[in-house]
């Protein structure tokens, strides 16, 4: 069997993410990594074990043995990335967001469809074993009319003052940070697991370091030593470490969303709860295994993840039989197997494409626009 042959472009925290997950299907390996410093390319491949390492990104687009590409860059990159990914004929996995603004994404949705190319989001938070039980419970009816759906993303790893990233920097990370580094995985798994669509946001956003400090170092040479004050520089923030958001979905629902990055204790905890007719049910990415069922006629209940007791179509985001941990790794080797089954020619397979991935630039576009105008906002349909 010919296996389908990956180059990931960007060596950062998820790039390994993604080779880790390549790896993880039966019909795909990893043949290139690339970063714009080909001595931390180099490195890194060495560390995982990848044969090839470019310092720029267009070699690896032109290598021939590439049959896929994943995009794992900061933001400002990935719309000329996969432009040119698409001109060379390369299937393509861009980490979220798809581009910097909805006139970007529409132009990419487009040479997406006349490339005939599998064209993929790495939207991997549906992929969850019991997020994927909870839209079939949703699909056949148990939930009954939703009536609200509340939630959050927070995280602490910006908590601290001297805590820094590029997703910090606008010129990088586009007009909102936390929206559409986190946020854009709530909206994309409550929209593809409810089925509904949010119609009208109202946010409120809120900063609260103005300035943070930045290192004058690469984190490398100091970690595990305590820095100086002239170790850094304060530099001006523009961007939300905070935001709040009223919804209205198309089905009459309300709603409200959270996100947070600096919320002490939160390590990464996507959370929701959807409220219908009949029940009501809870999920937390920190507790992922399991899914709380709230009854206002009976006990609550508290479903464990097991193959044999979820609907037939949750049961292939199982590897593991019951009481057997399944995480975010999980989550993201499920979604790379649902877009290798399309570059392998699989008809209708359920994975993020680039039109998922549209929608979240028109979410983030009208929270944003809500936020500075302080008023509700229509999301583009």
């Amino acid at each position: 069997m010919k296996k389908i042959r990956a180059g990931v472009i960007g060596t950062g925290f998820i790039g390994p993410v993604h080779v880790e997950s390549v790896r993880r299907q039966t019909n795909a390996v990893v043949t290139a990594i690339s970063d714009m410093n080909i001595e931390i390319a180099e490195a890194k491949a060495a560390e995982l074990g990848v044969e090839k390492a470019y310092g720029d990104y267009r070699e690896l687009l032109a290598d021939p043995e590439v049959d896929v590409v994943h995009i794992c860059t900061p933001n400002n990159l990935h719309y000329q990335i996969v432009k040119e990914a698409l001109e060379a004929g390369k299937n393509v996995v861009c980490e979220k967001p798809l581009a910097l603004n909805v006139e970007e994404g529409k132009e990419l949705c487009e040479l997406a469809a006349e490339s005939g190319l599998v064209c993929a989001m790495h939207l991997n938070c549906r992929s969850y074993p019991m997020i994927q039980q909870i839209r079939r419970m949703v699909e056949n009816g148990d939930l009954g009319t939703i009536f609200a759906i509340n939630g959050s993303y927070q995280q602490d790893w910006l908590f601290k003052e001297t805590d820094y990233s590029w997703r910090l920097q606008k010129e990088l990370c586009g007009d909102t940070r936390a929206i559409a580094d986190i946020g854009t995985h709530w909206f994309d798994t409550i929209e593809s697991v409810t089925g509904l669509r949010t119609e009208k946001v109202c946010a409120d956003f809120a900063t609260f370091y103005p300035t943070r400090k930045k290192p004058l170092k690469p984190v490398e040479t100091y970690s595990g030593k305590i820095l100086s004050n002239d170790d850094y520089e304060d530099v001006p923030i523009e961007t939300e470490d905070y935001a709040t958001v009223l919804l209205h979905f198309d089905n009459g629902a309300h709603g409200s969303f959270t996100v947070n990055q600096v919320a002490a204790g939160r390590k990464n905890r996507l959370y929701f709860e959807i409220y219908g007719s009949k029940c009501a049910v809870a999920f937390d990415s920190e507790e992922p295994n399991s899914v709380w069922i709230g009854n206002r006629d009976g006990n609550n209940q508290i479903m464990i993840k097991d193959p044999s007791l979820m609907y037939p179509e949750a049961r292939e985001y199982n590897s593991y039989p019951g009481g057997h941990t399944e995480g975010f790794d999980d989550s993201s080797k499920h979604c790379i197997r649902k877009i290798y089954e399309a570059v392998d020619g699989k008809e209708n397979t359920d994975y993020p494409m680039f039109k998922d991935g549209l929608r979240e630039l028109q979410l983030c576009k009208a929270i944003f626009e809500s936020a500075m105008a302080g008023k509700w906002v229509e999301v583009e349909k």
